[in-house]
């Protein structure tokens, strides 16, 4: 754990972070990769996946727990992913900042409409 302030994140940690929190316990690569692809409509590869989570659990805004499969008997265990309370702090900054950056903005299509007349 490197940073323990909240920081505003990338928009991909966000991406992550967001379907780690929305599966509520149930976070593991392959949820997570489902998550991804529904809500997000991003594919990302399962050695993409992990270094990404590596890298946020280094950061301390997740943390990793190892449970059994409960899918099959024997067999590697599981990894769950859970947001830390940095990384839930840092997601709300994040979707703080997102939400003053986008406040009085017009809507850009509307202003390609008038620009292509």
């Amino acid at each position: 754990m490197t940073n323990p302030k909240p920081l505003v994140l990338t928009r991909a940690d966000e991406m992550l972070m967001v379907c780690i929190l929305v599966l509520d316990g149930d976070a593991f690569s392959t949820t997570i990769r489902h998550e991804m692809a529904s809500r997000a409509r991003k594919k990302i590869t399962v050695g993409s996946l992990w270094v990404a989570l590596d890298q946020l659990a280094e950061r301390g805004l997740i943390e990793k727990e190892s449970r059994k499969n409960p899918d099959r008997k024997g067999g590697r265990p599981r990894i769950y992913y859970s947001l830390t309370p940095v990384g839930r702090k840092s997601l709300k900054k994040t979707r703080e900042m997102d939400a003053r950056l986008w406040r009085r903005v017009p809507d850009p299509m509307e202003n390609a409409k008038k620009d292509t007349n």
